[in-house]
């Protein structure tokens, strides 16, 4: 018997190599996509402290690995009762801090200092979007509040949305700080993906995770969660696993609006749930 042909063999060397090009960039689109919809990072700024009309802080500070990332301050008002508190803000996945001006508005109403920071390659802050990445953002945050006079048990942690898997990252490191808001966040990223794209094979291929319900079982400080039923992005369930998952003192509060429209629909939801949280810490 003789073996294959000459022509035979060059076309399954054909096929192979087409076969692995396409396997090579199904996988990169696949990075792609998962990166494209994890981080929409905006660089401009659409405003900035002045819009408050309070006294406020640009700052910038150094992550471990080196990147300088950019920050805004908010003083507490100097009568207030929870003057000692800082809420360190990790914001969601689009945009930047110049997004979020409702979200520092309220909580300085409430008397606390608020400390909003970009992520790498948000905002003015250098460098490329990434979990690990992400988790060094917020590290470098809590260090620049501990420079400021403000030790972990006078933080109080603040994720909203993707934030929410980098401020319970940042408890679960630092267990003595004060508390821990979840604003309309998931149980984990994974579980989220394969709810917005069910034919995709998430739990395979992912390489971010953000893994909130599975941290917060380890967690012994109290824990505040806010969602609402109106959110589509990020359906309630989450927010009851999350609180089913959460040790006590937790809370679960309902808020108003649809995923990017909080907290200007309805901002006394929000303001009452936080002073409530904030009470007994005042005590």
């Amino acid at each position: 018997m003789t073996g294959p042909s000459r022509k035979s063999r060059r076309s399954m060397v054909e096929w192979i190599v087409l076969l692995v090009g396409l396997f090579a960039a199904a996988w990169l689109f696949l990075r792609w996509f998962e990166q494209a919809n994890v981080y929409h990072p905006t660089t401009s700024m659409a405003s900035n402290g002045d819009a408050l009309r309070v006294p406020w802080e640009e700052v910038r500070f150094r992550t471990q690995d080196d990147l300088e990332l950019g920050a805004w301050f908010f003083p507490a008002a100097t009568n207030s009762p929870l003057r000692h508190l800082a809420v360190l803000i990790s914001h969601g996945n689009g945009g930047n801090i110049s997004h979020r001006l409702p979200t520092y508005s309220l909580l300085l109403e409430l008397g606390v200092n608020v400390f909003a920071y970009d992520y790498r390659g948000y905002g003015q802050s250098q460098g490329k979007p990434n979990e690990s990445g992400t988790y060094l953002d917020a590290e470098a945050a809590l260090a620049w509040l501990r420079n400021r006079g403000f030790d972990a048990p006078q933080v109080v942690a603040f994720g909203e949305s993707l934030g929410g898997g980098i401020a319970t990252e940042l408890a679960v490191r630092h267990p003595n700080l004060r508390g821990l808001v979840l604003q309309s966040t998931f149980t984990s990223l994974i579980d989220l993906g394969t709810e917005l794209f069910p034919i995709l094979p998430v739990r395979t291929i992912a390489r971010y995770r953000y893994d909130i319900v599975a941290k917060l079982p380890r967690l012994q400080m109290p824990v505040l969660i806010l969602h609402s039923r109106e959110d589509t992005l990020i359906p309630y369930h989450h927010a009851e696993r999350n609180f089913s998952a959460a040790r006590e003192p937790k809370a679960l509060r309902e808020i108003s609006g649809d995923h990017n429209d909080q907290p200007t629909v309805d901002p006394d939801l929000i303001s009452n749930a936080l002073r409530e949280f904030l009470s007994p810490i005042r005590r």
